[in-house]
Protein backbone atom coordinates (compact mmCIF):
# COMPACT_ATOMS: atom_id res chain seq x y z
CA UNK A 1 0.00 0.00 0.00
CA UNK A 2 2.93 2.16 1.19
CA UNK A 3 4.25 1.83 -2.00
CA UNK A 4 0.95 2.31 -4.45
CA UNK A 5 0.53 5.33 -2.27
CA UNK A 6 3.81 7.30 -2.62
CA UNK A 7 4.20 6.05 -6.47
CA UNK A 8 1.07 6.03 -7.73
CA UNK A 9 2.47 2.48 -9.31
CA UNK A 10 1.44 -0.75 -8.20
CA UNK A 11 3.92 -3.73 -8.20
CA UNK A 12 2.70 -5.26 -10.87
CA UNK A 13 3.37 -1.56 -13.70
CA UNK A 14 6.82 -1.53 -12.37
CA UNK A 15 7.59 -4.87 -12.78
CA UNK A 16 6.43 -4.01 -16.62
CA UNK A 17 7.81 -0.61 -16.84
CA UNK A 18 11.25 -1.68 -15.05
CA UNK A 19 12.71 -3.56 -18.04
CA UNK A 20 12.45 -1.02 -20.10
CA UNK A 21 14.65 1.25 -17.86
CA UNK A 22 17.95 0.73 -19.89
CA UNK A 23 20.12 3.80 -18.58
CA UNK A 24 22.78 2.82 -15.72
CA UNK A 25 22.05 6.72 -14.28
CA UNK A 26 17.77 6.33 -14.48
CA UNK A 27 18.31 2.86 -12.89
CA UNK A 28 20.13 3.99 -10.18
CA UNK A 29 18.01 7.20 -9.85
CA UNK A 30 14.74 4.90 -9.46
CA UNK A 31 16.53 2.42 -7.41
CA UNK A 32 16.54 5.14 -4.59
CA UNK A 33 12.61 6.13 -5.03
CA UNK A 34 11.82 3.63 -2.12
CA UNK A 35 12.62 0.14 -0.99
CA UNK A 36 10.18 -2.04 -3.17
CA UNK A 37 11.51 -0.42 -6.28
CA UNK A 38 15.26 -0.80 -5.07
CA UNK A 39 14.56 -4.58 -5.06
CA UNK A 40 12.75 -4.47 -8.25
CA UNK A 41 15.60 -2.76 -9.94
CA UNK A 42 17.83 -5.85 -8.58
CA UNK A 43 15.17 -8.39 -9.67
CA UNK A 44 15.37 -6.40 -13.36
CA UNK A 45 18.61 -4.88 -13.79
CA UNK A 46 20.35 -6.83 -16.78
CA UNK A 47 23.64 -4.93 -17.17
CA UNK A 48 26.42 -3.69 -14.55
CA UNK A 49 29.38 -1.33 -14.93
CA UNK A 50 31.83 -1.56 -12.77
CA UNK A 51 34.32 1.41 -13.34
CA UNK A 52 37.29 0.31 -10.86
CA UNK A 53 37.25 -3.11 -9.63
CA UNK A 54 38.33 -1.96 -6.05
CA UNK A 55 35.17 0.00 -5.76
CA UNK A 56 33.45 -2.65 -4.35
CA UNK A 57 33.26 -6.68 -3.79
CA UNK A 58 32.00 -9.80 -5.59
CA UNK A 59 29.95 -10.41 -3.10
CA UNK A 60 28.16 -7.36 -3.09
CA UNK A 61 27.61 -7.65 -6.37
CA UNK A 62 25.94 -11.10 -5.87
CA UNK A 63 24.21 -10.01 -3.02
CA UNK A 64 22.49 -7.46 -4.59
CA UNK A 65 22.17 -8.36 -8.76
CA UNK A 66 21.87 -12.00 -8.84
CA UNK A 67 19.78 -11.92 -12.13
CA UNK A 68 22.76 -10.49 -13.89
CA UNK A 69 22.97 -11.00 -17.82
CA UNK A 70 26.01 -8.83 -18.45
CA UNK A 71 29.40 -7.29 -16.63
CA UNK A 72 31.77 -4.76 -17.43
CA UNK A 73 34.71 -4.98 -14.87
CA UNK A 74 37.31 -2.55 -15.22
CA UNK A 75 40.97 -2.71 -13.56
CA UNK A 76 44.37 -0.41 -13.80
CA UNK A 77 43.40 3.03 -14.15
CA UNK A 78 43.29 4.22 -17.63
CA UNK A 79 47.04 5.42 -17.43
CA UNK A 80 48.25 2.12 -17.39
CA UNK A 81 47.42 1.89 -21.58
CA UNK A 82 50.62 4.38 -21.39
CA UNK A 83 52.51 2.51 -20.12
CA UNK A 84 52.57 4.99 -16.49
CA UNK A 85 51.41 2.55 -13.77
CA UNK A 86 53.65 -0.43 -12.73
CA UNK A 87 52.37 -3.54 -14.27
CA UNK A 88 51.67 -5.50 -11.13
CA UNK A 89 49.74 -2.82 -9.90
CA UNK A 90 46.49 -4.74 -9.48
CA UNK A 91 43.16 -5.59 -11.11
CA UNK A 92 42.82 -9.42 -10.72
CA UNK A 93 40.45 -11.08 -12.40
CA UNK A 94 40.46 -14.24 -10.08
CA UNK A 95 37.47 -13.28 -7.18
CA UNK A 96 35.32 -12.15 -9.19
CA UNK A 97 35.59 -15.41 -11.68
CA UNK A 98 35.46 -17.41 -8.36
CA UNK A 99 31.71 -15.55 -7.40
CA UNK A 100 30.88 -16.07 -11.21
CA UNK A 101 30.99 -19.27 -11.34
CA UNK A 102 29.44 -20.23 -8.53
CA UNK A 103 26.91 -17.26 -8.12
CA UNK A 104 25.96 -15.50 -11.59
CA UNK A 105 23.76 -18.39 -13.47
CA UNK A 106 22.13 -16.07 -15.77
CA UNK A 107 25.30 -14.68 -16.80
CA UNK A 108 26.04 -14.58 -20.88
CA UNK A 109 27.89 -11.38 -21.28
CA UNK A 110 31.62 -10.32 -19.79
CA UNK A 111 34.32 -7.96 -20.33
CA UNK A 112 36.93 -7.57 -18.44
CA UNK A 113 38.78 -4.31 -19.43
CA UNK A 114 42.99 -3.75 -18.22
CA UNK A 115 42.94 -6.85 -15.89
CA UNK A 116 45.55 -9.41 -14.89
CA UNK A 117 43.94 -12.64 -16.33
CA UNK A 118 45.16 -16.31 -15.37
CA UNK A 119 44.93 -19.44 -17.74
CA UNK A 120 43.14 -20.88 -14.46
CA UNK A 121 40.31 -18.18 -14.44
CA UNK A 122 39.94 -18.81 -18.08
CA UNK A 123 39.87 -22.49 -17.07
CA UNK A 124 36.95 -22.11 -14.78
CA UNK A 125 35.10 -20.11 -16.43
CA UNK A 126 34.57 -21.57 -19.35
CA UNK A 127 34.25 -25.18 -17.12
CA UNK A 128 31.45 -23.37 -15.24
CA UNK A 129 29.90 -20.81 -17.71
CA UNK A 130 31.03 -22.41 -21.06
CA UNK A 131 27.53 -22.90 -21.82
CA UNK A 132 25.17 -19.70 -21.30
CA UNK A 133 28.43 -17.40 -21.95
CA UNK A 134 27.78 -15.66 -25.77
CA UNK A 135 30.39 -12.86 -25.52
CA UNK A 136 33.68 -12.94 -23.42
CA UNK A 137 35.77 -9.76 -24.37
CA UNK A 138 39.26 -9.49 -22.71
CA UNK A 139 39.91 -5.93 -23.38
CA UNK A 140 43.94 -4.73 -23.05
CA UNK A 141 44.40 -7.53 -20.11
CA UNK A 142 47.74 -9.50 -19.32
CA UNK A 143 48.20 -12.41 -17.49
CA UNK A 144 47.06 -15.69 -19.86
CA UNK A 145 48.29 -17.74 -22.61
CA UNK A 146 47.09 -19.25 -25.28
CA UNK A 147 46.14 -22.24 -23.09
CA UNK A 148 43.33 -20.16 -21.31
CA UNK A 149 41.93 -19.66 -24.62
CA UNK A 150 41.95 -23.49 -25.65
CA UNK A 151 39.92 -23.66 -22.64
CA UNK A 152 37.26 -20.64 -24.08
CA UNK A 153 37.43 -22.17 -27.40
CA UNK A 154 36.48 -26.11 -26.14
CA UNK A 155 34.00 -25.20 -23.93
CA UNK A 156 32.11 -22.06 -24.83
CA UNK A 157 30.56 -23.45 -28.04
CA UNK A 158 27.86 -20.70 -27.89
CA UNK A 159 29.71 -18.22 -27.98
CA UNK A 160 29.17 -15.11 -30.49
CA UNK A 161 31.85 -12.88 -29.74
CA UNK A 162 35.43 -13.21 -28.69
CA UNK A 163 37.70 -9.95 -27.85
CA UNK A 164 40.77 -9.89 -27.27
CA UNK A 165 42.41 -6.84 -28.43
CA UNK A 166 45.28 -5.06 -27.59
CA UNK A 167 45.75 -8.29 -24.68
CA UNK A 168 49.15 -9.10 -23.79
CA UNK A 169 48.77 -12.63 -24.39
CA UNK A 170 51.57 -15.32 -24.02
CA UNK A 171 52.39 -17.62 -27.04
CA UNK A 172 52.72 -21.16 -26.37
CA UNK A 173 55.99 -22.30 -28.90
CA UNK A 174 54.99 -25.91 -28.71
CA UNK A 175 51.40 -25.12 -30.29
CA UNK A 176 50.55 -23.43 -33.25
CA UNK A 177 47.44 -21.69 -33.10
CA UNK A 178 45.62 -24.43 -31.11
CA UNK A 179 42.86 -22.24 -29.81
CA UNK A 180 41.79 -20.52 -33.20
CA UNK A 181 41.49 -24.45 -34.54
CA UNK A 182 39.25 -25.30 -31.79
CA UNK A 183 37.27 -22.27 -32.02
CA UNK A 184 36.72 -22.82 -35.86
CA UNK A 185 36.03 -26.72 -34.90
CA UNK A 186 33.77 -26.01 -32.62
CA UNK A 187 31.96 -23.04 -33.14
CA UNK A 188 29.17 -22.09 -35.77
CA UNK A 189 27.25 -19.28 -33.97
CA UNK A 190 30.49 -16.50 -33.97
CA UNK A 191 29.92 -13.22 -34.98
CA UNK A 192 32.83 -11.17 -33.60
CA UNK A 193 36.22 -12.42 -33.39
CA UNK A 194 38.89 -9.69 -32.36
CA UNK A 195 42.48 -10.63 -31.71
CA UNK A 196 43.86 -7.09 -33.53
CA UNK A 197 47.00 -5.17 -31.86
CA UNK A 198 48.08 -8.87 -30.47
CA UNK A 199 51.04 -10.97 -30.87
CA UNK A 200 49.09 -13.63 -31.81
CA UNK A 201 51.19 -14.38 -35.12
CA UNK A 202 51.47 -18.38 -35.12
CA UNK A 203 47.34 -19.11 -36.50
CA UNK A 204 46.74 -21.27 -39.72
CA UNK A 205 44.84 -18.96 -42.12
CA UNK A 206 42.82 -22.36 -43.07
CA UNK A 207 41.24 -22.13 -39.61
CA UNK A 208 40.04 -18.58 -40.31
CA UNK A 209 38.57 -19.79 -43.62
CA UNK A 210 37.02 -23.25 -41.76
CA UNK A 211 35.27 -20.24 -38.91
CA UNK A 212 34.32 -18.27 -42.35
CA UNK A 213 32.32 -21.33 -43.75
CA UNK A 214 31.51 -22.74 -40.33
CA UNK A 215 29.52 -19.56 -39.03
CA UNK A 216 26.92 -17.78 -41.74
CA UNK A 217 26.61 -14.61 -39.04
CA UNK A 218 30.24 -13.41 -38.51
CA UNK A 219 30.17 -9.83 -39.21
CA UNK A 220 32.95 -8.75 -37.66
CA UNK A 221 36.82 -9.89 -37.85
CA UNK A 222 39.92 -7.68 -36.55
CA UNK A 223 42.84 -9.72 -37.14
CA UNK A 224 46.77 -9.77 -35.66
CA UNK A 225 49.73 -9.43 -38.76
CA UNK A 226 48.39 -12.10 -41.24
CA UNK A 227 49.82 -11.95 -45.12
CA UNK A 228 46.70 -10.73 -46.63
CA UNK A 229 46.89 -13.27 -50.23
CA UNK A 230 46.63 -16.06 -47.27
CA UNK A 231 43.63 -14.63 -46.58
CA UNK A 232 41.83 -15.09 -50.23
CA UNK A 233 39.60 -18.01 -48.81
CA UNK A 234 38.37 -16.59 -46.45
CA UNK A 235 37.54 -13.39 -47.71
CA UNK A 236 35.55 -15.67 -50.07
CA UNK A 237 33.90 -17.76 -47.77
CA UNK A 238 32.93 -14.95 -45.20
CA UNK A 239 30.08 -12.97 -47.10
CA UNK A 240 28.29 -11.80 -44.66
CA UNK A 241 31.40 -9.79 -42.87
CA UNK A 242 30.90 -6.40 -42.48
CA UNK A 243 33.97 -5.02 -40.63
CA UNK A 244 37.35 -6.17 -41.31
CA UNK A 245 40.78 -4.59 -39.49
CA UNK A 246 44.14 -6.40 -39.51
CA UNK A 247 46.06 -8.29 -42.15
CA UNK A 248 49.40 -6.81 -43.40
CA UNK A 249 51.25 -6.41 -46.75
CA UNK A 250 54.26 -7.71 -45.97
CA UNK A 251 55.44 -8.43 -49.60
CA UNK A 252 55.81 -4.80 -50.85
CA UNK A 253 55.33 -5.08 -54.80
CA UNK A 254 58.04 -3.36 -56.61
CA UNK A 255 57.20 -1.27 -59.88
CA UNK A 256 57.42 -4.48 -61.59
CA UNK A 257 54.93 -6.25 -59.81
CA UNK A 258 52.18 -3.90 -58.54
CA UNK A 259 49.40 -6.02 -59.87
CA UNK A 260 50.67 -8.28 -57.21
CA UNK A 261 47.85 -7.84 -55.00
CA UNK A 262 45.03 -6.85 -57.50
CA UNK A 263 43.44 -10.09 -56.89
CA UNK A 264 42.51 -9.31 -53.33
CA UNK A 265 38.86 -8.68 -53.69
CA UNK A 266 37.39 -8.02 -50.23
CA UNK A 267 33.98 -9.10 -49.33
CA UNK A 268 31.12 -6.43 -50.82
CA UNK A 269 29.18 -5.54 -47.44
CA UNK A 270 32.64 -4.64 -45.54
CA UNK A 271 31.61 -0.79 -44.36
CA UNK A 272 34.21 -0.52 -41.62
CA UNK A 273 38.15 -1.54 -42.86
CA UNK A 274 41.13 -1.33 -41.18
CA UNK A 275 44.51 -2.68 -43.14
CA UNK A 276 48.06 -2.93 -41.41
CA UNK A 277 50.32 -1.50 -43.25
CA UNK A 278 48.25 -0.56 -46.58
CA UNK A 279 50.51 1.44 -48.52
CA UNK A 280 49.71 4.07 -52.01
CA UNK A 281 50.32 0.71 -54.52
CA UNK A 282 47.28 -1.40 -52.19
CA UNK A 283 45.18 1.29 -52.26
CA UNK A 284 43.03 0.52 -55.36
CA UNK A 285 41.89 -2.85 -52.67
CA UNK A 286 40.01 0.17 -51.24
CA UNK A 287 38.23 2.06 -53.71
CA UNK A 288 35.59 -0.57 -54.73
CA UNK A 289 34.15 -0.35 -51.23
CA UNK A 290 35.07 3.50 -50.60
CA UNK A 291 31.55 4.75 -51.27
CA UNK A 292 29.86 2.53 -48.66
CA UNK A 293 32.63 2.90 -46.15
CA UNK A 294 31.47 4.19 -42.38
CA UNK A 295 34.75 3.66 -40.18
CA UNK A 296 38.14 3.79 -41.76
CA UNK A 297 41.19 2.57 -39.54
CA UNK A 298 44.26 4.26 -40.92
CA UNK A 299 46.70 4.30 -38.09
CA UNK A 300 49.02 1.33 -39.27
CA UNK A 301 48.59 2.10 -42.87
CA UNK A 302 51.32 4.01 -44.78
CA UNK A 303 49.97 6.54 -46.53
CA UNK A 304 51.42 10.09 -46.52
CA UNK A 305 49.22 13.25 -46.56
CA UNK A 306 48.05 13.04 -50.40
CA UNK A 307 47.47 9.52 -50.07
CA UNK A 308 45.23 10.22 -47.46
CA UNK A 309 43.26 13.44 -49.63
CA UNK A 310 43.20 10.70 -52.40
CA UNK A 311 41.49 7.68 -50.50
CA UNK A 312 39.56 10.16 -48.35
CA UNK A 313 37.46 11.78 -51.22
CA UNK A 314 36.49 8.92 -52.06
CA UNK A 315 34.32 7.59 -48.55
CA UNK A 316 31.25 10.38 -49.18
CA UNK A 317 29.87 8.49 -46.48
CA UNK A 318 32.08 8.33 -43.50
CA UNK A 319 31.36 8.30 -39.84
CA UNK A 320 34.30 7.59 -38.08
CA UNK A 321 38.07 7.79 -39.00
CA UNK A 322 41.18 6.90 -37.04
CA UNK A 323 44.62 7.87 -38.32
CA UNK A 324 47.85 9.54 -37.43
CA UNK A 325 48.73 13.35 -38.02
CA UNK A 326 50.21 12.64 -40.93
CA UNK A 327 47.11 13.32 -42.51
CA UNK A 328 48.03 16.72 -42.35
CA UNK A 329 45.23 20.36 -42.24
CA UNK A 330 45.49 19.39 -45.97
CA UNK A 331 43.90 15.86 -45.14
CA UNK A 332 41.09 17.43 -42.72
CA UNK A 333 39.81 20.09 -45.27
CA UNK A 334 39.51 17.30 -47.61
CA UNK A 335 38.11 15.47 -45.12
CA UNK A 336 35.67 18.52 -44.19
CA UNK A 337 34.27 19.06 -48.11
CA UNK A 338 33.73 15.55 -48.58
CA UNK A 339 32.81 13.48 -45.38
CA UNK A 340 29.57 15.79 -44.20
CA UNK A 341 28.57 12.72 -41.73
CA UNK A 342 31.40 12.40 -40.40
CA UNK A 343 30.79 11.81 -36.23
CA UNK A 344 34.16 10.30 -34.78
CA UNK A 345 37.70 11.67 -35.35
CA UNK A 346 40.56 10.20 -33.63
CA UNK A 347 43.99 11.61 -34.63
CA UNK A 348 47.37 10.00 -32.92
CA UNK A 349 50.72 11.00 -32.80
CA UNK A 350 53.04 9.08 -35.05
CA UNK A 351 54.51 10.17 -38.44
CA UNK A 352 57.34 11.59 -37.23
CA UNK A 353 58.19 8.21 -35.52
CA UNK A 354 57.01 6.34 -38.07
CA UNK A 355 59.96 7.87 -40.58
CA UNK A 356 57.14 9.94 -42.95
CA UNK A 357 57.11 13.22 -41.91
CA UNK A 358 56.84 15.75 -44.32
CA UNK A 359 55.67 19.31 -44.58
CA UNK A 360 52.06 18.43 -44.74
CA UNK A 361 51.56 16.04 -42.36
CA UNK A 362 51.15 17.99 -39.25
CA UNK A 363 47.79 19.29 -37.66
CA UNK A 364 47.33 22.76 -36.58
CA UNK A 365 44.53 25.44 -36.10
CA UNK A 366 44.02 25.74 -39.97
CA UNK A 367 43.12 22.37 -40.05
CA UNK A 368 40.64 22.42 -36.81
CA UNK A 369 38.94 25.54 -38.31
CA UNK A 370 37.96 23.84 -41.74
CA UNK A 371 36.86 20.38 -39.84
CA UNK A 372 34.63 22.28 -37.55
CA UNK A 373 33.29 24.55 -40.41
CA UNK A 374 32.61 21.15 -43.14
CA UNK A 375 31.50 18.50 -40.36
CA UNK A 376 28.66 19.53 -38.13
CA UNK A 377 27.79 16.10 -37.08
CA UNK A 378 31.10 15.92 -35.18
CA UNK A 379 30.96 14.09 -31.61
CA UNK A 380 34.47 13.16 -30.98
CA UNK A 381 36.89 14.60 -31.59
CA UNK A 382 40.67 12.99 -30.43
CA UNK A 383 43.33 14.85 -31.85
CA UNK A 384 47.37 15.71 -31.59
CA UNK A 385 48.25 19.32 -32.52
CA UNK A 386 51.90 20.37 -33.42
CA UNK A 387 50.01 24.54 -33.62
CA UNK A 388 46.67 25.69 -32.01
CA UNK A 389 44.99 29.57 -31.94
CA UNK A 390 42.37 30.96 -29.77
CA UNK A 391 39.98 31.15 -33.04
CA UNK A 392 40.25 27.58 -33.81
CA UNK A 393 38.98 26.52 -30.35
CA UNK A 394 35.74 29.21 -31.06
CA UNK A 395 35.49 27.83 -34.37
CA UNK A 396 34.99 24.33 -32.31
CA UNK A 397 32.59 26.14 -29.82
CA UNK A 398 30.43 27.86 -32.64
CA UNK A 399 30.09 25.36 -34.72
CA UNK A 400 30.37 21.73 -33.27
CA UNK A 401 27.19 21.33 -31.19
CA UNK A 402 27.33 17.73 -31.14
CA UNK A 403 30.67 17.31 -29.62
CA UNK A 404 30.53 15.02 -26.42
CA UNK A 405 33.82 13.93 -26.01
CA UNK A 406 36.89 16.73 -26.58
CA UNK A 407 40.20 15.94 -26.25
CA UNK A 408 43.61 17.92 -27.49
CA UNK A 409 47.18 17.35 -27.04
CA UNK A 410 49.48 19.93 -27.99
CA UNK A 411 52.56 18.14 -29.23
CA UNK A 412 55.96 19.68 -28.08
CA UNK A 413 57.44 19.38 -31.96
CA UNK A 414 57.30 23.24 -32.35
CA UNK A 415 58.98 26.04 -30.28
CA UNK A 416 56.90 28.45 -30.85
CA UNK A 417 53.32 28.15 -30.61
CA UNK A 418 51.02 30.84 -32.84
CA UNK A 419 48.84 31.76 -29.80
CA UNK A 420 48.82 31.21 -25.93
CA UNK A 421 47.66 30.94 -23.68
CA UNK A 422 43.97 29.66 -24.81
CA UNK A 423 41.83 31.02 -22.18
CA UNK A 424 39.59 32.48 -23.86
CA UNK A 425 39.80 29.78 -26.83
CA UNK A 426 38.90 27.65 -24.29
CA UNK A 427 36.10 29.04 -22.74
CA UNK A 428 34.68 29.83 -25.92
CA UNK A 429 35.09 25.93 -26.50
CA UNK A 430 33.12 24.83 -23.45
CA UNK A 431 30.11 27.56 -23.81
CA UNK A 432 29.43 26.43 -27.25
CA UNK A 433 29.97 22.98 -26.36
CA UNK A 434 27.12 22.23 -24.35
CA UNK A 435 26.49 18.54 -24.78
CA UNK A 436 29.86 17.53 -23.22
CA UNK A 437 30.17 15.16 -21.03
CA UNK A 438 34.16 13.96 -21.22
CA UNK A 439 37.42 16.46 -21.77
CA UNK A 440 40.75 15.96 -22.26
CA UNK A 441 43.23 19.41 -22.07
CA UNK A 442 46.91 18.50 -22.40
CA UNK A 443 49.07 21.42 -23.16
CA UNK A 444 52.78 22.54 -22.32
CA UNK A 445 53.50 25.41 -19.16
CA UNK A 446 52.25 28.62 -20.27
CA UNK A 447 49.31 26.86 -22.31
CA UNK A 448 46.82 27.86 -19.66
CA UNK A 449 46.51 30.25 -16.76
CA UNK A 450 44.92 30.07 -13.66
CA UNK A 451 42.35 32.46 -14.90
CA UNK A 452 42.09 29.81 -17.97
CA UNK A 453 41.62 26.83 -15.70
CA UNK A 454 39.19 28.70 -13.86
CA UNK A 455 36.65 29.08 -16.88
CA UNK A 456 36.98 24.83 -17.16
CA UNK A 457 35.78 24.74 -13.57
CA UNK A 458 33.13 27.27 -14.76
CA UNK A 459 31.90 26.09 -18.23
CA UNK A 460 32.00 22.70 -17.42
CA UNK A 461 28.52 22.05 -15.88
CA UNK A 462 27.91 18.62 -17.23
CA UNK A 463 31.51 17.18 -17.70
CA UNK A 464 32.06 13.96 -15.98
CA UNK A 465 35.51 12.76 -17.01
CA UNK A 466 38.75 15.13 -17.18
CA UNK A 467 42.06 14.93 -18.38
CA UNK A 468 44.29 18.16 -17.35
CA UNK A 469 47.99 18.15 -18.94
CA UNK A 470 50.15 21.06 -17.98
CA UNK A 471 47.86 23.70 -16.81
CA UNK A 472 47.34 26.63 -14.46
CA UNK A 473 50.01 28.34 -12.79
CA UNK A 474 49.60 27.80 -9.07
CA UNK A 475 47.09 26.43 -6.22
CA UNK A 476 44.80 29.28 -7.01
CA UNK A 477 44.19 28.00 -10.47
CA UNK A 478 43.21 24.41 -9.27
CA UNK A 479 40.80 26.09 -5.98
CA UNK A 480 38.89 28.19 -8.57
CA UNK A 481 38.33 25.50 -11.02
CA UNK A 482 37.01 23.14 -8.24
CA UNK A 483 34.66 25.36 -7.43
CA UNK A 484 32.67 24.59 -10.82
CA UNK A 485 32.64 21.13 -12.29
CA UNK A 486 29.68 20.02 -10.52
CA UNK A 487 29.17 16.67 -12.07
CA UNK A 488 32.76 15.80 -12.32
CA UNK A 489 33.34 12.32 -11.56
CA UNK A 490 36.58 11.06 -12.36
CA UNK A 491 39.94 13.62 -12.71
CA UNK A 492 43.19 12.88 -14.43
CA UNK A 493 45.79 15.34 -14.15
CA UNK A 494 49.40 15.10 -15.28
CA UNK A 495 52.93 17.51 -14.98
CA UNK A 496 50.88 19.86 -11.94
CA UNK A 497 52.39 22.34 -10.37
CA UNK A 498 49.60 22.17 -7.41
CA UNK A 499 50.41 20.96 -3.94
CA UNK A 500 48.90 17.80 -2.18
CA UNK A 501 47.39 20.81 0.30
CA UNK A 502 45.56 22.27 -2.88
CA UNK A 503 44.70 19.18 -4.23
CA UNK A 504 43.10 18.27 -1.14
CA UNK A 505 41.07 21.24 -0.87
CA UNK A 506 40.02 20.93 -4.28
CA UNK A 507 38.81 17.43 -4.29
CA UNK A 508 36.50 17.95 -1.19
CA UNK A 509 35.43 21.25 -3.14
CA UNK A 510 34.34 18.48 -6.22
CA UNK A 511 31.44 16.96 -4.37
CA UNK A 512 30.51 14.95 -7.41
CA UNK A 513 34.26 13.54 -7.66
CA UNK A 514 34.58 9.94 -7.32
CA UNK A 515 38.26 8.82 -8.63
CA UNK A 516 41.21 11.15 -8.98
CA UNK A 517 44.21 10.68 -10.60
CA UNK A 518 47.10 12.83 -10.37
CA UNK A 519 50.95 12.28 -11.61
CA UNK A 520 53.53 14.75 -11.36
CA UNK A 521 52.74 17.42 -8.28
CA UNK A 522 54.67 19.40 -5.48
CA UNK A 523 54.81 16.50 -3.04
CA UNK A 524 56.48 15.66 0.48
CA UNK A 525 58.34 13.52 1.96
CA UNK A 526 55.24 12.28 3.75
CA UNK A 527 52.24 12.77 2.16
CA UNK A 528 50.70 14.53 5.29
CA UNK A 529 49.08 17.37 3.31
CA UNK A 530 46.87 14.85 1.83
CA UNK A 531 45.15 14.64 5.11
CA UNK A 532 42.13 16.91 4.47
CA UNK A 533 40.54 14.64 1.86
CA UNK A 534 40.20 11.99 3.64
CA UNK A 535 36.85 10.83 4.33
CA UNK A 536 34.48 7.56 4.53
CA UNK A 537 35.14 5.27 2.05
CA UNK A 538 37.49 7.32 0.26
CA UNK A 539 40.71 5.25 -0.53
CA UNK A 540 44.09 6.77 -1.30
CA UNK A 541 47.00 5.41 -3.14
CA UNK A 542 50.39 6.77 -3.64
CA UNK A 543 53.07 5.56 -6.04
CA UNK A 544 56.59 7.27 -5.27
CA UNK A 545 58.82 8.34 -8.26
CA UNK A 546 60.75 5.65 -10.03
CA UNK A 547 62.79 5.27 -12.85
CA UNK A 548 61.30 2.79 -15.74
CA UNK A 549 63.14 1.53 -18.82
CA UNK A 550 61.61 2.08 -21.81
CA UNK A 551 62.05 2.12 -25.65
CA UNK A 552 62.72 5.56 -27.47
CA UNK A 553 61.40 5.81 -31.50
CA UNK A 554 64.53 4.08 -32.21
CA UNK A 555 64.34 1.01 -30.56
CA UNK A 556 66.58 1.98 -28.00
CA UNK A 557 66.43 1.24 -24.25
CA UNK A 558 66.51 4.64 -22.27
CA UNK A 559 65.55 5.03 -18.64
CA UNK A 560 62.67 7.00 -18.22
CA UNK A 561 61.96 8.78 -14.78
CA UNK A 562 58.42 8.84 -13.71
CA UNK A 563 56.86 11.30 -11.05
CA UNK A 564 55.04 10.38 -8.24
CA UNK A 565 51.35 9.34 -8.71
CA UNK A 566 47.87 9.76 -6.14
CA UNK A 567 45.35 7.44 -6.73
CA UNK A 568 41.98 7.95 -5.06
CA UNK A 569 38.73 6.82 -5.25
CA UNK A 570 35.61 5.74 -3.47
CA UNK A 571 34.93 2.35 -2.57
CA UNK A 572 32.54 0.62 -0.56
CA UNK A 573 35.02 -2.47 0.25
CA UNK A 574 37.42 -0.45 2.07
CA UNK A 575 41.29 -0.29 1.38
CA UNK A 576 42.37 -3.68 -0.87
CA UNK A 577 44.68 -6.19 0.81
CA UNK A 578 46.83 -6.53 -2.69
CA UNK A 579 49.11 -3.93 -3.17
CA UNK A 580 52.61 -4.50 -4.35
CA UNK A 581 55.84 -2.70 -3.36
CA UNK A 582 55.35 -0.30 -5.57
CA UNK A 583 52.17 0.84 -4.31
CA UNK A 584 51.90 2.89 -1.08
CA UNK A 585 48.35 2.99 0.70
CA UNK A 586 47.70 6.50 2.43
CA UNK A 587 47.09 5.42 5.95
CA UNK A 588 45.40 8.57 7.96
CA UNK A 589 46.42 7.21 11.38
CA UNK A 590 49.98 6.17 11.00
CA UNK A 591 50.32 9.59 9.42
CA UNK A 592 48.58 11.29 12.64
CA UNK A 593 50.75 9.40 14.98
CA UNK A 594 53.99 9.98 13.65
Amino acid sequence: RNVRMNTGMSDVVAGCVMPYIKDSKDRDAVSLVCRRWYELDALTREHVTIALCYTTTPERLRRRFRQLKSLKLKGKPRAAMFNLIPEDWGGFVTPWVEEIAESFKSLKALHFRRMIVRDSDLELLARSRGRELQSLKLDKCSGFSTDGLVHIARFCRDLRTLFLEESLIIEKEDEWGEWLHELATNNTVLETLNFYMTDLGRIRFEDLELIARNCPSLTTVKISDCEILDLLGFFRHATALEEFCGGSFNDQPENDQSEKYSVVSLPRKICLLGLTMLGKNEMPIVFPLAAALKKLDLLYALLDTEDHCTLIQKCPNLEVLETRNVIGDRGLEVLARSCKRLKRLRIERGADEQGMEDEDGVVSQRGLMALAQGCLELEYLAVYVSDITNASLEYIGTHSKNLNDFRLVLLDREETITDLPLDNGVRALLRGCQKLRRFALYLRPGGLTDLGLSYVGRYSQNVRWMLLGYVGESDAGLLEFSKGCLSLQKLEMRGCCFSEGALAVAVMQLTALRYLWVQGYRGSSTGRDLLAMTRPYWNIELIPPRRVNVLDPNGEAVVVEHPAHILAYYSLAGPRTDFPNTVIPLDPESLINA
